[in-house]
């Protein structure tokens, strides 16, 4: 089989094209060029330059074709131009979500297949696995087996053609265990550190990398007590006439004036900052962080609250408008008036939190068992049953 990996010149990707040669399979690399403006990437993080020379020495230890191909333009319209309006909105983008689906499951697949390939493979800690009902084949998204990798949530808005053109060859292994067979072969790559900030970018200076296009506008901060009184306790759900009414309004997060505080500091702008950040508020004189509860790109203000327990970081349900669902595994998708109890992620890296999907006509809702801190307009809800990703959703 002619497989096309995306060398991305880390290990992760290094080892996926090793293993793929060991099961004999016919390997070419690829490298991604997708930025061209590194005036705000912070160059000793992760520059493109390196990372290409160190995916060409990869490819000729292993002694397999590899080529360079510039995505950068399709990239800018898909990735960073989408990335601008969300922050503009006041909503939290995740570039990485949607470079798998529009660049890597994409435009590169395609490129790949142009090549002849049959499948691409990239060095993602997930797995696939195949179910086959009444004659069709469904394709599954599991888990990465190293628990503290697993990076199936940026995987969360493949279909099931994408699925089956994709192999995820490191996806059984730890990422100790990945080091060590780089480490036997002697792969540059071995030691090198696991790169950090947007997909196949680096590291950025948020803020600077925002001012791009979003200006800097000096705004307020208020403070909003955890005394205040729109935290009482909310309506019964006996108030309620029905359960899609209570969900709608638990989901509805708190709308702040600028009457609810006092003024603490000004800031530069309400669309550079998101929900749950602490960091660069530049607030002083507290006792415990204060941390961003809403922001309002409109007025340009933040709020913020003392403490990571303040009650206005927390919600216990959450909306996805009809429209940003998507469902992996389609036969098991929702109709109106059902629900599922599944297990759900609302961001990388958090642990599993039990929740209950509730599908209506406009929208699905997620209600957790426990009320969760710093949901994110903008960003990725995943549900999975067991090991299994079987769908995901942008939250509203």
């Amino acid at each position: 089989m002619r497989v096309v990996v995306g060398l991305s010149g880390g290990v992760d990707s290094s080892v996926a094209a090793y293993l793929l040669q060991k099961q004999g399979h016919e390997v070419i690399g690829l490298f991604m060029r997708n930025w061209n403006d590194a005036e705000f990437t912070l160059e000793e993080e992760c520059p493109w330059v390196e990372d290409s020379n160190d995916a060409l020495l990869i490819a000729q230890k292993l002694d397999i074709p590899y080529q360079v191909i510039d995505l950068s333009n399709i990239y800018k319209e898909k990735i960073v131009d989408y990335m601008f309006k969300e922050y503009e909105r006041g909503r939290t983008p995740n570039p990485d979500v949607l470079c798998n689906r529009e660049i890597k499951f994409d435009v590169f697949l395609q490129t790949a297949l142009s090549l002849g390939a049959d499948k691409v493979a990239t060095g993602h800690y997930a797995r696939i696995d195949t179910l086959d009902l009444k004659g069709k084949t469904y394709y599954k998204l599991l888990a990465g087996v190293d628990k503290n990798k697993d990076q199936s949530y940026f995987l969360c808005q493949l279909n099931q053609y994408q699925l089956s053109k994709a192999l995820f060859p490191i996806g059984n292994l730890t990422k100790p265990e990945v080091r060590e067979i780089a480490r036997e072969i002697g792969l540059v790559t071995a030691d090198k550190k696991d790169s950090q900030g947007l997909c196949f970018i680096g590291k950025v200076s948020l803020p600077d990398f925002l001012q791009q296009q979003l200006k800097s506008k000096k705004g307020d901060i208020i403070e909003i007590s955890s005394n205040n009184p729109k935290y009482k306790e909310k309506q019964l759900f006996s108030d309620f006439l029905n359960k899609k009414e209570e969900l709608n309004y638990l989901s509805t997060p708190i709308q702040y004036s600028k009457h609810d505080g006092k003024k603490i500091a000004e800031h530069m702008g309400a669309h550079y900052y998101t929900i749950g950040q602490r960091k660069g508020l530049g607030i002083g004189g507290h006792i415990e962080p204060c941390f961003v509860l809403a922001t309002d790109t409109n007025e340009n203000i933040i709020y913020v609250g003392e403490g990571k327990l303040h009650p206005g970081l927390f919600r216990k349900v959450l909306s996805i408008n009809k429209k940003d669902i998507h469902w992996i595994r389609e036969d098991l998708k929702l109709e109106s008036g059902q629900h599922l109890d599944v297990d759900v992620r609302i961001r990388y890296r958090q642990s599993l939190q039990h929740a209950t999907l509730y599908q209506f006509e406009e929208n699905l809702f997620i209600e957790f068992k426990k009320p969760q801190s710093a949901i994110t307009s903008g960003q990725f809800a995943t549900w999975y049953v067991a090991d299994e990703l079987l769908g995901s959703g942008v939250i509203a």
